[in-house]
């Protein structure tokens, strides 16, 4: 099963934010950190796993389904 997508009121309600902060996420505007940490959580919970700065600079993907036995 494949990535499935979010959108930004699903997100948004998620994370008990407004649309418009959504949107201002994604244009890339400064947000509180605690708006921040609600976003991030959020995403997390719909499966999206954030990456540390390695040298190639910080980023997101899709965490690696887990494998149960």
């Amino acid at each position: 099963m494949g990535p499935t997508a979010i959108s930004t009121s699903s997100l948004a309600t998620q994370a008990a934010v407004s649309t418009q902060t959504v949107t201002r996420l994604e244009r890339g505007e400064a947000l509180k950190a605690a708006t921040v940490g609600r976003l991030q959580a959020a995403l997390e919970a719909a499966g999206i796993e954030f990456i540390p700065e390695n040298g190639g600079g910080a980023g997101a993907r899709f965490r690696k389904p887990s494998v149960s036995s």
